[in-house]
């Protein structure tokens, strides 16, 4: 389901975000790395997204991002670039508030994994009603109609392009008149 997501919206980071963190659980571990590179690239250099507007109600920061992209590479033996991705998720972090952070960086020195996180159990994209009315097809140009002639002699069906007119020939001939 998500290949399909971002499939159809190859930037929405908060996909990349959430396959990443099923292929960390599949034990996808080069795939995972991909996808939160991928999720950062597409925060192109915002702090967050927030998808509220979308139907999501969840704002995807850049540090948590950063904090998988770190799980990802604890996973696959590359401590010293867990190590410095956290560094640089510190600078993402708003400040005083990086409490996490550094006891994620302890963890990396002593070569212990880091649990990713996600987005929360039980948050779905719910678009709202009006916009899921929207989605219905709208016949715009109504039925196609046959209209015939009023001209009494034409006795021409189908489709042309305008023709001259001749002279008498829109004239009622006299089985009309009668």
């Amino acid at each position: 389901a998500f290949d399909k997501t971002v499939a159809k919206d190859n930037s929405l980071a908060v996909g990349f975000f959430q396959r990443g963190f099923v292929h960390l659980q599949l034990e996808m571990y080069e795939e995972a790395l991909s996808d939160y590179h991928m999720a950062f690239t597409h925060l192109r250099k915002n702090p967050f997204i927030d998808y509220k507007q979308l139907g999501l109600r969840y704002v995807l920061h850049a540090w948590e991002v950063l904090y998988n992209t770190a799980a990802a590479q604890c996973r696959l033996g590359q401590w010293q670039e867990a190590k410095a991705t956290l560094e640089k998720a510190v600078v993402w972090r708003p400040e005083g508030r990086t409490a996490i952070l550094d006891l994620a960086l302890e963890q990396v020195q002593e070569h212990l994994f880091l649990e990713p996180m996600q987005v929360p159990p039980g948050e779905f994209f719910t678009p709202r009603k009006k916009e899921v009315e929207e989605l219905d097809s709208k016949d715009f140009l109504g039925k196609p109609k046959v209209i015939s002639s009023i001209i009494p002699n034409d006795e021409y069906i189908g489709f042309e392009p305008l023709r001259p007119q001749k002279q008498g020939f829109y004239e009622p001939s006299a089985d009309a008149l009668r």
